[in-house]
């Protein structure tokens, strides 16, 4: 980045041009290829890959259905009321005029759309001679789901028990997959969009099918939603970043006492971040990328890319008060502070590309766009702000207020913070201990984290995907909401002996409240052909698919038991027939991740980590630093973590952040929050501990070393980390519940590790180690390459 500053500098119109040039070109890009965001997990070699897999073989086109339901209840009488009735006809008229919606069905009897597939009767094919008559009253009874028929003279007794057995069959399938629950009270209809999978759909729709839906509730009908489209709708714009923004510009006014110096920092993250906001739908165009990704890239590329323009700028502040031209200030800045923020910058991405050996492809799409962001921004502070530095020269830091209109340097051995380190270090032991167990106490929470991903029982009380979730479980049962789709493979084709055994091993699984089909309805399994219409069975009449719903709620941890005892004790009880089952559904996911996760952690953590003790190795030639900076990382993390767990699971100041219900943490979280944090805690670490050996070598004496670091870096990394912590905590009010969750988490993260860790753990620990800080084998420094950051 040397030669690219230094042409910035001496360039400055030709570089803020070529940045013109690039964020038009980025901008084209984003809006010809136009990515769509999809939340959809892919995990390779699991139980609920090889489920999801085997139920596409019986019915790709369910197994991939993207869909949401409406759901309805009258505060009185039933929903068979002709008012009630009515009231839902207008809704779901209303519903399949909005774009993207190809068929509504109806449990009335009516479909809306006009891509609704044609209704085939359950009936089955009559052999010639049959009396129409009879023919049409037996089409009947299993459109009603009666027995009630009367056979034509003749017929033979075994063939009059077979068409009962069905009508039977029948009548049990339409009870178990019926959408008007037993008592009458609740209903629902499913409503079909265009594409496949989870694709989110745009905001205009998700906005439009919310809208219709509220606008439904009366004071006498309560009407909500679930699926997929409501994600959607819960991301619309927010005031967040503004928020960061003012927060940012308070600090950094009060840091550098100019009006022009405190805009610089801002102007330069938000081009930078713009550039990678435009660059996300770039790559989502070629990858999958979650709905949350652009607001996480902001979240993090927004706070680190004004702590990256604050460090140069800052460096760039002392050397003009040291009376330094200002184009030579910019250019000194650049070759100290910048080669600092290059280290930071690069060991963030490096942090957030490591997330590539999880093998998972979720975190792939999540990771290049934070990193792209983090690039940009990165590119912006070394190229951008030098050139605008340089065009300015000494306006840089004009607009001066009242309290920096006389600037005196002081030196660094008589500011305040060097008096702060010299108290620390009056009793380094002290200090250390009670910082060290802060952050122990904060971490205890962390042992008890139950991951899952949060369902619609957590939106907040009244909204309408929490509504639709209570009516459901309340006409359904809890279950309804999170059932498990159970992939089945016979040894036969079409072995009804395999398939009655294994749906009543099902059914008799403790936790288990119905499974569809249920034994009542397997007689209609006995009349499917291979290939025939309305098949449950693959083309190879080997795999179908049972349907289980629980007896509890989805992020019940009597839910996840009862994963657990049909891949084990039920899977046993079904192998001596020679079928075997495949436990999918949202819940065996959740599982399964956290399965994947859990056995490439440490892999993770050997290549994060591992990385950024060798980088810092090599920049400060010691072990003893490295050491101490992995260390106190994975400390600032388990608090982070403790911390998220109090509000997040145990609800401690949930309500203060607009958390309606507490539930699990999201699995992919934590190893998140730690790609982010530790490339974020090493920043800061740099900034110290650079100014820590600059003052090593300058004196030999390492407590002398430590004050030095303190009085020169202190003081910018605590607005650093006030800036970023604020941009973190701006982004806790969206009514995204992901964002809110990662929000509280990064942002005590970095009060953490910045406020406790690196300005008081770090410097006792190191008053402590004496010279041992800075020991490093001879043999070894002879061979080592020099590398110096400022």
């Amino acid at each position: 980045m040397g030669p690219l500053s230094a042409w910035a500098i001496r360039r400055p119109v030709v570089a803020l041009l070529a940045w013109l040039v690039a964020v038009v070109a980025v901008g084209f890009a984003a809006f010809a290829l136009d990515g769509k965001w999809n939340d959809s997990f892919s995990l390779p070699n699991t139980q609920s890959a090889l489920a999801q897999d085997f139920l596409e073989e019986v019915s790709a086109q369910d197994a991939n259905s993207n869909s949401a339901t409406v759901v309805w209840s009258p505060n009185s009488g039933t929903v068979e009321d002709e008012a009630v009735k009515g009231q839902i006809d207008t809704l779901l008229t209303k519903l399949s005029g909005i774009q993207g919606v190809t068929c509504i069905t109806s449990p009335y009897g009516k479909d809306y759309g006009s891509a609704c597939p044609k209704k085939e009767s359950a009936a089955p094919d009559f052999p010639p001679g049959t009396p129409p008559e009879f023919a049409q009253q037996v089409k009947e009874a299993f459109e009603k789901g009666t027995t009630d028929v009367t056979f034509p003279e003749g017929t033979p007794p075994a063939a009059q028990q077979q068409l009962l057995d069905l009508l039977k069959a029948n009548r049990a399938a339409k009870e178990a997959t019926s959408t008007i629950s037993k008592d009458g009270t609740v209903a629902y209809a499913t409503v079909t969009f265009t594409g496949a999978g989870p694709a989110v759909a745009n905001p205009e729709q998700a906005d439009a099918f919310v809208s219709a839906v509220q606008a439904a509730s009366t004071p006498t009908l309560q009407v909500g939603a679930t699926g997929q489209i409501l994600t959607a709708a819960q991301g619309g714009p927010g005031s967040s970043e503004g928020i960061g923004i003012l927060a940012a510009i308070i600090i950094l006014i009060i840091l550098f006492g100019s009006l022009v110096a405190a805009g610089l920092p801002i102007v330069v993250a938000v081009v930078g971040l713009l550039v990678g906001q435009l660059l996300i739908i770039v790559i989502a165009r070629f990858l999958d990328v979650a709905s949350f990704a652009p607001q996480l890239a902001s979240m993090i590329g927004l706070g680190v890319g004004i702590d990256y323009s604050l460090f140069i700028l800052n460096r760039f502040r002392q050397e003009t008060l040291a009376g330094k031209d200002p184009k030579e200030a910019i250019a000194t800045a650049v070759r100290t502070a910048g080669r600092a923020v290059l280290f930071a910058g690069s060991t963030v991405i490096i942090a957030l590309l490591g997330l590539f050996v999880l093998g998972v492809t979720f975190f792939y799409g999540l990771a290049i766009g934070a990193a792209a962001t983090v690039f940009v921004v990165m590119l912006a502070a070394l190229i951008l702000l030098p050139a605008v530095a340089s065009l300015l020269g000494k306006h840089t830091l004009g607009l001066r207020m009242p309290w920096a209109r006389h600037p005196k340097p002081k030196p660094l051995d008589q500011s305040r913070w060097a008096g702060y380190g010299a108290m620390l270090q009056k009793a380094p032991w002290l200090s250390g201990l009670l910082a060290l167990g802060l952050v122990v106490l904060l971490a205890i929470p962390a042992f008890s984290i139950r991951q899952g991903f949060p369902d619609n029982g957590s939106a907040a009380p009244g909204s309408t995907a929490r509504i639709g979730y209570d009516l459901m479980s309340k006409g359904f049962g809890p279950g309804v909401n999170g059932p498990f789709f159970v992939a089945v493979t016979l040894p036969l084709p079409l072995d009804d002996t395999a398939l009655t055994k294994t749906v009543e091993a099902l059914a008799a699984t403790e936790g288990v409240a119905s499974t569809i089909p249920n034994r009542d309805m397997l007689p209609l399994y006995k009349t499917a052909t291979i290939g025939g219409k309305n098949s449950p069975f693959s083309q190879s009449g080997i795999v179908t698919s049972v349907l289980v719903q629980p007896t509890t709620a989805p992020d019940d941890p009597a839910t996840n038991a009862l994963l657990n005892r049909l891949r084990t004790q039920t899977s046993e009880t079904i192998a001596p027939t020679g079928a075997a089952i495949y436990v999918g559904g949202t819940q065996a996911v959740t599982q399964d991740f956290t399965n994947v996760l859990i056995s490439v952690l440490p892999l993770f953590l050997l290549v994060v980590v591992g990385l950024g003790f060798i980088a810092l190795f090599l920049l400060f030639r010691s072990l003893l630093i490295p050491l101490t900076a992995a260390v106190t990382s994975l400390l600032s993390f388990a608090a982070a973590l403790g911390v998220t767990v109090a509000v997040f699971q145990w609800g401690w100041g949930a309500s203060l952040i607009g958390v309606a219900t507490t539930g699990p943490i999201l699995p992919f979280l934590p190893i998140m929050v730690f790609a982010i944090l530790f490339g974020l805690s090493m920043d800061y670490e740099v900034f110290l501990v650079s100014r820590m050996q600059e003052g090593w070598h300058a004196t030999g004496d390492n407590r002398e070393a430590v004050r030095h670091g303190l009085a020169g870096s202190g003081k910018v990394v605590v607005a650093a980390a006030l800036i970023m912590s604020s941009v973190f905590l701006a982004f806790v009010p969206v009514p995204n519940d992901t964002i809110k969750l990662f929000g509280v988490a990064l942002a005590s993260a970095v009060i953490i590790d910045a406020f406790i860790v690196r300005l008081v753990l770090v410097p006792s620990v190191m008053s402590m180690f004496g010279r041992a800080n800075w020991w490093l084998p001879g043999w070894l420094a002879k061979r080592l390459p020099n590398f110096s950051v400022e």
